[in-house]
């Protein structure tokens, strides 16, 4: 995963997010198996946590998904930019399955549209904790931040007949020697 700021000046505020969502998919699950306490693993039936439909499989995934999010969080130290990153992942492929497949036998997990809708909240808040939580040393911020600057990578001007376009006005663009 290249060109991912290191040390974000807003890790700690995605990490905290990361860490209330993984608080709110494990009390959504710890709710949901408590209402569907009984009910058969799969069931299609009207048990809610939280507004949301459920069943005793999806909360139980969602106990052990919240579980693994939260201590990442409160572990830290790039063991919760993975995690994150993942689980973003995991809950936007999981909204669009289940939105496809809403209405039909495949929606074991008993989703709603509104499931759907917070799955893909939850993901693009996991996945914004992901890519904003990575931290190192200074000297490799230092170092991914003049690769970003320096015009090796996507930042370098771009040559029209009429005039130059540069991600990065003002700053000088080394040209590359031909090898």
């Amino acid at each position: 995963m290249a060109h991912l700021p290191i040390n974000h000046r807003l890790g700690g505020f995605y990490r905290f997010l990361a860490g209330v969502g993984g608080l709110y998919v494990l009390l959504f699950g710890i709710i949901g198996a408590s209402n569907t306490a009984g009910d058969p693993l799969f069931d299609r039936g009207d048990a809610t946590a939280f507004g949301l439909k459920t069943n005793l499989a999806f909360s139980i995934l969602s106990i052990v998904v919240g579980a693994i999010v939260l201590i990442g969080a409160l572990i830290g130290r790039n063991l919760d930019h993975f995690v994150n990153y993942l689980a973003g992942l995991v809950f936007w492929v999981s909204g669009l399955f289940n939105l496809a497949f809403n209405h039909t036998k495949a929606n074991v997990l008993n989703f709603s549209v509104a499931t759907c809708v917070v799955s893909f909240i939850l993901g693009t808040v996991f996945m914004l904790s992901g890519l904003y939580g990575k931290r190192g040393t200074a000297e490799e911020a230092d170092e991914e931040d003049a690769f970003r600057h320096s015009g090796r990578g996507v930042a370098k001007a771009l040559e029209t007949p009429a005039h130059v376009i540069s991600a990065h006005p003002g700053v000088a663009h080394q040209e590359e020697s031909a090898t």
